[in-house]
């Protein structure tokens, strides 16, 4: 199993460390057709506008819509999450739409006003509390019917998943805690294999109809 860590600029390194401390390898993505080789992708927090512009013009959008319909695990956080979201705010954004959120960006303030603390969540095999840094971090202000909030902070969930899709607000690649790369390495263990041929939803489906 390979993961591959979207490369195009944000903290992409940090999270192959982290990644590497659990014993999985990891690959840097700089083309779409990387995508191809890997069972699983952390897109990093960044400067959401410039990834979005990173990736229109090395072309990742159709080639993500294939991945998602695939059915492998996409893990974004903080500007990674903002490009995942059905719906971005202050200021509206366009965006992938492979979790059904409402992203507000940099809604937990400025640079200078980033914090550390301590969450807790549910992860499967009971009650765990892990690390989580804050910066610039977007809120996630609506979640649909499909999505389940993971962990909380001040009553307002701060990480979510919808099927294969995993988002959280704040970079826990940025603390020696490994607890939420161990979660997503095991979704993307428990994936199912990919289709030979992956559907593009981007495109509405190999026979062009839509969901």
């Amino acid at each position: 199993m390979k993961i591959g860590v979207l490369a195009l600029q944000g903290d992409f390194d940090l999270h192959r460390k982290a990644l590497a401390r659990i014993g999985v390898s990891s690959v840097e993505v700089r083309k779409a057709e990387q995508l191809e080789e890997v069972s699983g992708l952390v897109i990093p927090g960044g400067e959401s506008t410039t990834l979005l512009k990173l990736m229109d013009a090395w072309d990742f959008i159709p080639a993500l819509g294939r991945f998602h319909g695939a059915g492998r695990p996409i893990f974004g956080t903080c500007a990674g999450l903002i490009l995942l979201a059905r719906e971005v705010a202050h200021p509206a954004q366009r965006s992938l739409g492979f979790i059904d959120i409402t992203a507000e960006r940099n809604a937990y303030g400025r640079q200078k006003e980033s914090f550390e603390t301590e969450l807790g969540a549910d992860l499967g095999q009971g009650h765990v509390r892990f690390k989580a840094v804050f910066i610039r971090a977007p809120r996630i202000r609506r979640l649909g019917p499909a999505v389940r909030p993971l962990a909380e902070l001040g009553g307002e969930c701060v990480m979510a998943r919808q099927g294969s899709v995993l988002v959280a607000a704040f970079h826990p690649e940025l603390t020696e805690d490994l607890t939420v790369h161990q979660y997503f390495t095991a979704m993307v263990r428990a994936a199912p294999p990919a289709p030979a041929h992956m559907v593009d939803l981007a495109a509405g489906g190999p026979d062009g109809s839509t969901g």
